[in-house]
């Protein structure tokens, strides 16, 4: 019998890489409104009271015409802020309040050339190539409803209910955008068994003392979202261990997109690639093919394939296919590991834009992804997360 403990965190929408994060997709999602064939790449940095976005962005519908001429880029970043929860008369990051810098160009003809569905001087085919190199993962288990790790859904389930429970603006009118949870759970023998410890760290208005705050989210949070069988008289609670977070968000540190990679994914039980997902459209492999992977992956452990499923791409800037593909089961595939690949490439095609077809990427749905991980969201615009192929993966493998 083996036994280990493994953790993993999630951060609210308030958390400073969050809400840089939540004003990239805004802005990605507001250009595909315009043209579902825009191409961005989206950069936010936050701080004190000010705003900096930067990147490539190109729009191919609006030509030479500035990005400003067809989206207000200002109101987008604010609305999203506001749609965040910073707007309280305190808060020093405040949606109405925001100093915003914006350095957005178009995006370089030579990565343009290379991602183009057309032949291009140096270019050897006019299919769509991927739109950077580097290596994407997707992962799936049993341990959960949704298919994923069991310490990050926890850890998400805790981040979403502080949200709604703040947003509703009822039953803790001291709550604050801010926050961040992390779960650890044994493992005996691979399987989820208890969980060992709950942190909650949540931003509070001055005027609340720590032990309402600790009451409020063990009983009210944690007892009503993690599973109770596997909460034990054991399991230990740390809420606010510092004692006091009054300042946070922007005021108290800086964010910046795609510094919560591992929040955004598989909790550290999967591996990553090391590409972050916010503010880029899907012509970039880096999203583009991570929710291909986990399209893939979910598919294999939902057909009964599988009870873990990882699965890795390989991709150089350009061209067409990616340049590897591999899976592994962890030993718990009903078949091996080459024979689940060989239906998995009969039923899937690994293209960038073989990928955008299959799952429609090509819409303004992104923001939906930001918050509380790209992975394990029940919701029908999220594509990745559907389980349509189980019958097609099943007669593949015979």
């Amino acid at each position: 019998m083996s036994t280990y403990i493994f953790s993993s965190e999630s951060v609210g929408e308030g958390h400073p890489d969050k809400v840089s994060d939540t004003i990239s997709d805004a802005i990605l999602d507001a250009c595909l409104a315009v043209d579902p064939k825009s191409r961005v790449a989206c950069e936010t940095f936050v701080k004190s009271n000010i705003v900096v976005v930067g990147g490539e962005i190109t729009i191919p519908k609006i030509g030479r015409k500035p990005i400003g001429s067809v989206i207000n880029i200002e109101k987008v970043i604010r609305d999203a802020v506001r749609g965040i929860g910073y707007v309280n008369d305190d808060d020093i990051f405040h949606a109405d309040k925001l100093f915003i810098n914006n350095y957005l160009t178009t995006q370089s003809p030579d990565i343009a050339q290379g991602v183009d569905a057309k032949k291009a001087d140096g270019k050897k085919h006019a299919e769509q190539g991927a739109g950077d190199q580097g290596i994407m993962f997707g992962y799936a288990c049993d341990e959960t409803p949704e298919l994923m790790p069991a310490p990050i859904m926890y850890a998400h389930r805790l981040g979403r209910e502080l949200t709604r429970i703040r947003k509703a603006g009822k039953l803790a009118k001291w709550l604050r955008p801010d926050a961040k949870s992390q779960v650890a759970v044994e493992y005996v023998d691979d399987r989820p068994t208890r969980i060992i410890n709950v942190v909650i760290s949540t931003q509070h208005a001055a005027d609340v003392s720590h032990a309402t705050i600790e009451k409020f989210c063990i009983e009210q949070v944690i007892k009503k979202v993690l599973p109770k069988n596997m909460l034990t008289k054991d399991t230990q609670y740390l809420i606010n261990p510092t004692g006091k977070f009054v300042v946070g968000g922007p005021q108290g540190d800086s964010g910046l997109t795609g510094r919560k990679i591992i929040v955004d994914t598989y909790g550290g039980m999967g591996r990553h690639g090391g590409g972050a997902f916010s503010g880029k459209d899907p012509s970039k492999v880096d999203r583009s093919a991570a929710y291909m992977g986990r399209w893939v992956a979910k598919n294999v452990v939902a057909a009964g394939l599988a009870k873990r499923c990882e699965i890795q791409f390989a991709y150089a800037i350009g061209h067409p296919e990616p340049l590897s593909v591999h899976v592994d089961t962890f030993g718990t595939g009903v078949a091996g590991d080459e024979k689940i690949l060989a239906a998995i490439l009969k039923v899937f095609s690994f293209k960038p834009a073989d990928i955008v077809r299959q799952l429609k990427l090509l819409r303004p749905i992104y923001s939906k992804s930001t918050n509380y991980g790209h992975f394990g969201k029940d919701d029908k615009e999220l594509t990745w997360e559907a389980t349509d192929k189980v019958a097609a993966l099943r007669k593949a493998i015979g």
